[in-house]
């Protein structure tokens, strides 16, 4: 399974997702193409991070179906660890082992789940480093490294797996406003490059440069989507548009 024919690389449906009698998610459905940048915003507890956590089973869902580049996303193991190594996740927090350098870090995951030899991944963190602009912290480890650096470390890691899709979990919120602009532009840089992303973030900058695409949740509901210039500056749902007011003004 998993074909380069199926033109929606992410395809989620009628998906439910409870935490004891709180239900997160209530029926979302939704799509990503092959290449397509998608931006996720709305309220604290609209279910966006749950939806994003649901798309490479850090979640199971209680009901519908997720399906990555046409690997159902199911109870099989083997389906869960194949979406995994394809996509690549960052956080609000780092999650980087403090204990490591920046290259270690990055080496980590391709020697224990890819098999790759130690010269290999090596090699492959120092590019890596270098093209989100810290080709001089390789062997820094993360205390010694600003906010943004640590960002910028976790979006390489993320991609040593040379994953097919990209999910950002708020991946500025932690950060201070002069290092907002350094992160965002490795992923500006990657969206360019033509990486599927799914993207949650306030940084309506950012998406309005970047995102084909906006998706507004609420409630656990999926309430408006469209191109983004659109649903930024004419939204049709009135919950939207109330929204807008608060975080654009």
């Amino acid at each position: 399974m998993g074909s380069a024919d199926v033109e929606n690389i992410i395809d989620a449906r009628d998906v439910v997702k409870s935490f004891g009698n709180v239900r997160a998610l209530r029926g979302v459905s939704l799509t990503v193409k092959r290449g397509e940048v998608v931006v996720i915003v709305g309220p604290s507890g609209s279910g966006k991070s749950t939806m994003l956590r649901c798309l490479n089973a850090l979640e199971r869902i209680d009901e519908g179906s997720v399906t990555i580049d046409g690997i159902p996303l199911d109870a099989d193991s083997r389906h869960i660890h194949r979406i995994r190594t394809e996509v690549g996740m960052v956080f609000q927090s780092f999650n980087l082992f403090p204990h490591l350098t920046a290259r270690k870090n990055i080496m980590l995951a391709p020697r224990l789940v890819r098999k790759k030899g130690e010269t290999e991944a090596r090699d492959e963190a120092d590019v890596l480093l270098k093209k989100v602009g810290l080709g001089d912290k390789t062997d820094v480890f993360p205390g010694q490294l600003s906010g943004g650096q640590k960002q910028r470390v976790a979006i390489a890691r993320a991609l040593a797996m040379q994953p097919k899709i990209m999910l950002f979990d708020e991946p500025t919120s932690a950060l201070d406003p002069e290092m907002i602009g350094e992160v965002l532009a490795v992923m500006k840089d990657l969206a360019r490059e033509g990486m599927t992303m799914v993207v949650v973030s306030h940084e309506m900058g950012f998406a309005r440069e970047v995102a084909d695409r906006m998706l507004f949740f609420d409630d656990g509901r999926l309430i408006e989507e469209g191109p983004t210039a659109q649903v930024l500056d004419h939204p049709r749902e009135t919950r939207t548009r109330e929204f807008f007011r608060k975080v654009l003004k």
